[in-house]
C-alpha cells in the first residue's frame, strides 16, 4: 500500500488568505499550499499592504478589516483565477486605487459576471482592454451592500468572491443566483466563513450575508482533493492501493467525491474519518457520470477512460471550457493523439475504449447526445499508444495524463513544468508512487 502525503488544498488556501486578510487580528494558517497560485495570492496581499509572514509549515497574516494598508497598488495575479477574482473584491472594501493585471492565460478567462455585480453594488471598476477581462482598476470607497443578481454558471468563484465580501460591507448582501456550477466549492466557502466568525443564510436561490466582519483564528488547511484524484486514479488503473491521510468523511472539498466515481467503475474505496483508501480490483467499468459539481476531476476520469471495459461518458461540464484552457477539447485532442476514439459536444465528452463501446461510426451509448453533434477521430482498434501530450500550460492536463502514462509507455509533455501552479513537486511524488505501484 502506498501512503501519499498530498499538499494543502489550493481552494482552501486561497479562501483562507482572503479571510485572514479581512479578519480582526493575526491568523495562523497551518499547512498552506505553497505553489505558484498561492504564492501569487500572498504576494498580491503584500502588494496591497497586508503583512504575510511565511515559514515552511505555517503562514501568519495580519488582518485589516478596514481594507488594504496602501492607498495605491499595482497587483499582478499571475495565472491564478482565485487571485484574479478574489483580490479585486477584497480591495473594493477598502479605500484607494488598485490596478490588477494577470498572465495572458488569465487575461483570456472571464470575469464579467463578477465585475458587473460589483458595479451594481456601486464599486467604481474599469476594465482597461477587453470588457470583462483583466487588466482592471478598482477605485475603492468601501461597499455599502444591498441586493445583487449573479449568474455563476461559468464559475462558482464569482459567488464565492461576493460571499466573502458580504461581512465587509456596511449593510450586508443579498445575492440571488440565477445559475450555479460547482456547488461544493460554495459550501467550502460558507464553512470557512463560519470558522472565521461569519454566517451565511439562504432563502431559496438567495444567499444572505449580514455585516459584522471576521475574527482571526488558527486554521488548518486540509490536503487538496483535486490533486488526490490523480493518486486515487493511479491505484484504480494499476490494481494497486493508495491511502491519502487527512482527507476523510469530514473533508470540506467536494472533489473527494471522485472516489465514488471510481467505486462505480469497480475500484474498492474506503473513506474513513481522517483518511481515504482506493484499491484497484482489476476491473474498470464504463460509466456515465454528471461531473458538474466535481468538474476539476473531469480530466482525471478522461485520462483513465481508455482502460475501461466500455464507454465513459462525462456530462454537464461546459464550465471546463473556460478553465486554464478548454479542458474538454484538450482531453479529446490528447486522447486522439493516443489513438483513442472520442466524441464531444458542448458540455460532454465520451471516450470509447478499444475494448468496448460503440462500433465505428455508431452513436454514443445511452441514446442520442445533447448539446451538439459528435466530433471525433476514427478508432485505431488497438490499445492506446505513446504520444507527446499538448498541455496548453494547464497543470491538470499534465497530472491527469501522467496517470495514463502508468499504463502507456512513451507519454511525454510539451510543458511538464506547468504543474508548479498547484503542485511543484508532482513529478517527483508521482515517480515515487510509480515505484510503489508497478516497480
Amino acid at each position: 500500500m502506498a501512503l501519499v502525503d498530498i499538499p494543502g488544498s489550493k481552494s482552501i488556501t486561497a479562501r483562507a488568505l482572503f479571510l485572514a486578510a479581512a479578519a480582526d487580528g493575526v491568523t495562523t494558517l497551518q499547512r498552506p499550499l505553497r505553489s505558484d497560485d498561492t504564492e501569487g495570492f500572498a504576494e498580491g496581499l503584500t502588494r496591497l499592504g497586508y503583512r504575510v509572514g511565511r515559514t515552511p509549515g505555517a503562514w501568519q497574516v495580519d488582518g485589516r478589516p478596514q481594507g488594504p494598508a496602501l492607498a495605491e497598488a499595482d497587483v499582478y495575479c499571475r495565472d491564478g483565477a482565485t487571485t484574479a477574482r478574489f483580490l479585486p473584491t477584497l480591495a473594493a472594501a477598502g479605500h484607494g486605487t488598485y490596478r490588477f493585471d494577470a498572465s495572458p492565460q488569465m487575461r483570456r478567462r472571464p470575469l464579467l459576471p463578477l465585475t458587473r455585480a460589483l458595479r451594481d453594488l456601486g464599486v467604481d471598476l474599469r476594465h482597461e482592454a477587453a470588457e470583462g477581462h483583466h487588466p482592471l482598476t478598482v477605485r475603492a470607497a468601501g461597499v455599502e451592500g444591498g441586493e445583487v443578481v449573479l449568474d455563476a454558471g461559468q464559475s462558482s468563484q464569482y459567488l464565492t468572491a461576493l460571499l466573502l465580501l458580504g461581512p465587509l460591507t456596511r449593510t450586508g448582501l443579498r445575492i440571488t443566483v440565477t445559475d450555479l456550477v460547482s456547488v461544493p466549492y460554495v459550501e467550502i466557502t460558507i464553512a470557512m466563513m463560519r470558522a472565521f466568525g461569519a454566517e451565511v443564510g439562504r432563502e431559496g436561490n438567495t444567499y444572505v450575508v449580514p455585516p459584522g466582519g471576521y475574527r482571526a483564528t488558527t486554521y488548518a488547511i486540509e490536503p487538496d482533493a483535486s490533486t488526490a484524484s490523480y493518486f486515487f486514479a493511479a491505484a484504480a488503473v494499476t490494481g494497486g492501493e493508495v491511502t491519502v491521510p487527512g482527507l476523510g468523511a469530514g473533508a470540506l472539498q467536494g472533489d473527494l467525491g471522485f472516489v465514488d466515481v471510481l467505486r462505480r467503475m469497480g475500484a474498492r474505496v474506503d473513506v474513513g474519518a481522517d483518511r481515504t483508501t482506493v484499491a484497484g480490483t482489476g476491473e474498470l467499468n464504463g460509466v456515465t457520470v454528471n461531473m458538474r459539481d466535481i468538474s476539476d476531476t473531469m480530466p482525471t476520469l478522461a485520462a483513465i477512460a481508455p482502460f475501461a471495459s466500455g464507454p465513459v461518458r462525462i456530462e454537464d461540464v461546459a464550465n471546463t471550457r473556460v478553465k486554464e484552457c478548454d479542458r474538454l477539447e484538450a482531453c479529446a485532442e490528447n486522447l486522439r493523439r493516443l489513438g483513442v476514439e472520442v466524441a464531444t459536444g458542448d458540455d460532454w465528452i465520451e471516450i470509447r475504449p478499444a475494448t468496448g463501446g460503440s462500433p465505428t461510426g455508431g452513436s454514443p451509448t445511452g441514446g442520442s447526445p445533447t448539446g451538439g453533434s459528435p466530433t471525433g477521430g476514427s478508432p485505431t482498434g488497438g490499445s492506446p499508444t505513446g504520444a507527446d501530450i499538448k498541455t496548453y500550460g494547464d497543470h491538470r492536463i499534465v497530472m491527469s495524463f501522467a496517470v495514463t502514462g502508468l499504463r502507456v509507455p512513451g507519454i511525454s509533455f510539451d510543458d511538464p513544468g506547468c504543474v508548479r501552479k498547484t503542485f511543484p513537486g508532482f513529478h517527483e511524488a508521482f515517480a515515487e508512487l510509480r515505484k510503489d505501484l508497478i516497480g
